[in-house]
C-alpha cells in the first residue's frame, strides 16, 4: 500500500507528486549491490543512505592499426563495454512506511558482507530493535551533530546549486548561491526542538558556540496549546493563512506612526502577542499561530546574526525540522535576518537540508574508502529534486511527506577543481542565462528539448543497430526525460538555476541511464573519416595565402568548422538533409563582417605582438569543427612558438569530440603533418581531459590534471570555442589572461535575443585590465 493508495493527507489515491506511485524497485534502486548502509531517523521522516555500485554501458573507441588500413576503412572501432562505478543513494520517507520499507531491503539485500548500518537522530535508539532484527545489522550510533556537520560540508562541496537565499515575492523565488571554492568558515544554525549553533572551521573542526531553547519545539508546543492542532505540518499551514498584525502590536499602535529618532517604521512587530490582552475579543487560530511564528523566527533570526558578528561571519546555514523547506518559516527567517543584519547577512538553505545527518552518518561508516577524496556530481536522472511547498500554490503540495524523495549521487573518476586562471572564482557564474528568473526564455528552451525528443531517440536506437531491445529503451528514455521536463515546467528551481547547461546535463544523464552512452559515437566516426581526407589540402592552400589573409582564414574556418554540431536543429536538419553540406558550403552560411560580437581588429593586432607561452584550448565538435577548424589553428599557434593544450571531455555528449577520439585524430594528423608531428614529439602540444561530459563547461569543476597543466604551462591564453562553452557558460567569464571566445549562433531565437541573426558570429577577444599585449618588445605577464 507504500507505493500508491492514500497520501498522509488522507485522501485516497490523490498524488501530490509522481513519485508516490513509484514502484519500490525505482525507489530503492540498485539495492542487489548495496554495500554500506546509513539511517538517520527523525521524529517524522526516516532518510536512508546506501552506497552501491552501477553497471552500465559505455562507449569505448580503439586505433586500428593503420600499416594495415584499407580506403575505405573507418579510423577507429568502436565498442560497447560494460563499467561499473560507484553511486550513492539517499531516500527519504515517513516515520510511518519505516517497517515495510525494512521490509522490502531484508528481501533484496544481496550483499552478506555488510554487518553493521550506521544510525543517527532521535529515532535511532526508538527503532534499534526492529532495525537490527529486520535487516540482521548491528546498529552502531553516531552523533548527530557531527553527522550532520560533515553532510553539510558534503553537500556545499559537491553540488554545485546547494545553497539559496528564499525571497518569497520575487519571480523567482529560489535564489542559488554559487559555492565558494573554500567553503570555510560558516554558522550552521540548527532549528530543531531548540536551536544550536555551530562555528564550522574546517572539516573536522566545529564547536558549538550557542543555542537557546526557543525553537521548533517551542513552536510545536505553544502552536497546540494556543490553537488545539497537534500536527506541525497542519500549524504551519494555519500559520501561512494568518495576518499577524490582528495579535502583536506595532509601532504604530502606540506612537501612531513610526519612532522616527530611533529608526524604527511604524509597522515594525514592537510587542509580539501584544494585542491579545484585549478584553472581550477573540483572536483567529491563524493570526495567533503566526504570531508566534514572527516571535519564534525573529528570535532565532537575531540570535544568528549576533553570533555571526561576534565570530565575524557572512555564510549562515539554516537547517533542522522547523525549516524543511517551508516557505512561511524560510521567509520570516530570512526578513528577520535582513532586518537586524541590515543585509549585510543572508540567510541561506539547503536543497538537500533533511538529508545532512544521513550523509554524515554514511561519511562516518565509510572512512576506509574515502568518499571525500572524490569528486561526486548530482544524478539527475534518478534524483527527485525541490519540490515546491508553498502552501498558497496548492495546499496539498504540502504534505508532501506521503511521498519518498530520492537524491542519487556518482562519483566521479577525476577529482574536480577550479580553473587556476578564474580571476575571481568566488563570483564566477558558468551560465549567461538563468532561466528560473526569466519565463520567457525558460518557456521557449523547453519547447525547444520537447521539439528535440524525437531526434534523440532516432539517434539513440541508430546507434545501438545490434541490439533489439534499444528501441524499448529509447522509450523509456522518452518517458523519463519527458517527465523531467514536464516536472522542470512547473518547478524549475529543481536541481537549483535552471540554464540550458542543467536541461542538457539532464538528457545526458537519462541517456546514460538506459545505456545509450554515446548516441553521436557512428555519426562522429564518419564525419571524422571524412574530414581527415581533407586536411592536408586545407593546410596547403592556408600556406598560399599572405600572412594576414592567412590569420583571417584561419578564424573564418574555425567558425566554419563551429557550424557542424548536431544539438543545433537548425543545423542538423540540413546536415540529415544535404549530407554533402560541407567546410566551404558552412563559411557562405557565415554573416560577413562586422559580426554580431566582432573583435577580430583587436586580435589581429595581438598577433603582431610576441607569441604566447601557452595557449589552453577548450574544443568542441568532431569531424569538421575540430579537423578543419581547430588543427589548423591550433598548428599556426605552434608555427609562432606557442605550446598548446587541447582540452575535451573526458566522457561523450552530443557529437563534441571525446579525449579519447581526439587522441586517435592527433595521432592521425601527425602522421600527415610535420608541424603536429614534431610539436608532439616535443610535448609542444598536449592533450588533457576536461573532467566534463557536458556541451556546456563549467570552469569552476575541471579535471586537477588539467589546472596542474595549466600552471606547470603558465598559460597565457585561454581559447574557448562553440555555442555551450562561450555563449551558454562563459560568456561573462573574466579571466586573469588573455582569452578568446568564439561561436557560431546556430539558434534562431537566441541570436534574435542577441540582436543578430542566425549564423550571426562571435568573436571575443579580452585581455585583464593592466595588461599589455601589442608591443613588440613586450614579453606577456604570466600570472603565477
Amino acid at each position: 500500500a507504500i507505493w500508491g493508495g492514500q497520501s498522509s493527507s488522507g485522501c485516497a489515491g490523490h498524488s501530490m507528486d509522481k513519485s508516490i506511485t513509484l514502484p519500490p524497485d525505482e525507489i530503492f534502486r540498485n539495492l542487489e549491490n548495496a554495500k554500506r548502509f546509513a539511517i538517520d531517523i527523525g521524529g517524522s521522516l526516516t532518510k536512508l543512505a546506501y552506497y552501491s555500485t552501477v553497471q552500465h554501458k559505455v562507449a569505448k573507441v580503439r586505433s586500428f592499426d593503420h600499416t594495415a588500413k584499407t580506403e575505405g576503412d573507418p579510423l577507429y572501432e568502436i565498442s560497447m563495454q560494460e563499467e561499473v562505478s560507484a553511486r550513492l543513494h539517499f531516500i527519504k520517507f515517513e516515520n510511518a512506511y519505516i517497517e515495510t520499507c525494512l521490509d522490502f531491503i531484508k528481501d533484496h539485500l544481496v550483499n552478506t558482507d555488510t554487518k553493521v548500518i550506521k544510525a543517527t537522530g532521535g529515532g535511532a535508539h526508538k527503532f534499534k530493535d526492529l532495525i537490527e532484527k529486520k535487516l540482521k545489522l548491528r546498529v552502531d550510533k553516531e552523533d548527530e551533530m557531527t553527522c550532520l556537520i560533515k553532510g553539510c560540508n558534503f553537500v556545499l562541496r559537491n553540488i554545485t546549486h546547494e545553497a539559496f537565499v528564499y525571497a518569497k515575492h520575487a519571480d523567482s523565488e529560489f535564489r542559488f548561491q554559487n559555492t565558494h571554492p573554500d567553503i570555510f568558515p560558516y554558522l550552521l544554525i540548527n532549528i530543531g526542538s531548540g536551536v544550536s549553533i555551530f562555528k564550522v572551521e574546517s572539516e573536522d573542526t566545529f564547536e558549538r558556540v550557542g543555542g537557546s531553547s526557543i525553537g521548533g519545539g517551542t513552536f510545536w508546543g505553544l502552536g497546540a496549546l494556543l490553537t488545539k492542532t497537534k500536527k506541525f505540518d497542519e500549524l504551519l499551514q494555519l500559520a501561512s493563512k494568518g495576518q499577524h498584525t490582528n495579535v502583536d502590536m506595532l509601532v504604530k499602535d502606540i506612537y501612531g506612526g513610526s519612532y522616527g529618532s530611533l529608526g524604527l517604521t511604524g509597522d515594525l512587530i514592537a510587542s509580539s502577542f501584544g494585542k491579545s490582552a484585549t478584553p472581550d475579543k477573540e483572536f483567529s487560530k491563524e493570526d495567533m499561530a503566526k504570531s508566534l511564528l514572527h516571535m519564534i523566527s525573529n528570535d532565532i533570526g537575531q540570535l544568528a546574526c549576533l553570533y555571526a558578528r561576534l565570530h565575524n561571519l557572512t555564510r549562515v546555514y539554516f537547517g533542522g525540522f522547523f525549516i524543511r523547506g517551508h516557505p512561511v518559516t524560510m521567509h520570516t527567517i530570512t526578513y528577520s535576518i535582513n532586518f537586524f543584519t541590515k543585509g549585510e547577512v543572508q540567510a541561506l538553505f539547503l536543497r538537500h537540508e533533511g538529508y545532512l545527518g544521513t550523509i554524515g552518518a554514511f561519511l562516518k561508516g565509510a572512512e576506509e574508502d574515502n568518499p571525500n577524496q572524490y569528486s561526486w556530481g548530482e544524478n539527475y536522472a534518478g534524483s527527485s529534486g525541490l519540490m515546491s511547498t508553498s502552501p498558497d500554490l496548492n495546499p496539498m503540495q504540502r504534505a508532501r511527506s506521503g511521498t519518498f524523495d530520492m537524491l542519487e549521487m556518482d562519483r566521479l573518476e577525476r577529482q574536480l577543481v577550479n580553473l587556476p586562471l578564474l580571476q575571481d572564482p568566488s563570483s564566477y557564474i558558468p551560465d549567461t542565462v538563468d532561466l528560473s528568473e526569466d519565463a520567457l526564455a525558460r518557456e521557449y528552451w523547453l519547447y525547444c528539448f520537447e521539439e528535440a525528443l524525437d531526434g534523440v531517440v532516432k539517434r539513440a536506437v541508430a546507434s545501438q543497430p545490434d541490439l533489439p531491445e534499444a528501441a524499448e529503451r529509447a522509450e523509456k528514455f522518452r518517458h523519463k526525460y519527458q517527465h523531467k521536463l514536464q516536472t522542470l515546467r512547473h518547478q524549475p528551481f529543481a536541481y537549483g538555476s535552471l540554464t540550458v547547461r542543467s536541461l542538457l546535463d539532464t538528457r545526458e544523464h537519462c541517456l546514460n541511464e538506459f545505456n545509450f552512452p554515446d548516441p553521436y559515437s557512428k555519426i562522429k566516426q564518419g564525419e571524422n573519416d571524412m574530414a581527415l581526407k581533407y586536411f592536408q589540402k586545407a593546410v596547403k592552400s592556408l600556406g598560399e595565402l599572405s600572412w594576414e589573409q592567412r590569420q583571417f582564414a584561419l578564424v573564418r574556418g574555425l567558425l566554419a568548422g563551429n557550424v557542424f554540431d548536431w544539438g543545433a536543429k537548425a543545423v542538423s536538419d540540413v546536415l540529415e538533409s544535404d549530407p554533402e553540406f560541407g567546410f566551404e558550403h558552412a563559411k557562405l552560411q557565415l554573416e560577413e563582417r562586422p559580426w554580431l560580437v566582432d573583435a577580430y581588429d583587436q586580435w589581429l593586432e595581438r598577433l603582431k605582438g610576441p607569441p604566447h607561452k601557452c595557449a589552453l584550448f577548450f574544443v568542441d565538435n568532431s569531424g569538421i569543427d575540430i579537423i578543419l577548424g581547430v588543427f589548423p589553428f591550433v598548428r599556426e599557434l605552434l608555427c609562432r612558438g606557442t605550446e598548446v593544450v587541447l582540452a575535451s571531455n573526458s566522457s561523450p555528449a552530443l557529437n563534441d569530440v571525446t579525449n579519447s577520439e581526439l587522441q586517435i585524430l592527433t595521432e592521425r594528423i601527425a602522421a600527415m603533418d610535420l608541424v603536429i608531428q614534431s610539436a608532439v614529439k616535443e610535448d609542444r602540444l598536449t592533450l588533457v581531459q576536461s573532467g566534463s561530459s557536458s556541451p556546456c563547461l563549467d570552469l569552476s569543476r575541471l579535471d586537477k590534471v588539467l589546472a596542474g597543466v595549466v600552471r606547470e604551462r603558465h598559460v597565457d591564453l585561454v581559447i574557448i570555442e562553440g555555442m555551450g562553452r562561450a555563449i551558454h557558460t562563459n560568456y561573462y567569464a573574466i579571466l586573469s589572461c588573455e582569452s578568446l571566445k568564439m561561436a557560431v549562433i546556430k539558434n534562431s531565437w537566441l541570436a534574435d535575443r542577441l540582436g543578430g541573426k542566425l549564423f550571426s558570429v562571435v568573436f571575443k577577444y579580452e585581455v585583464p585590465p593592466g595588461h599589455k599585449t601589442t608591443t613588440l618588445d613586450h614579453v606577456p605577464v604570466t600570472p603565477s
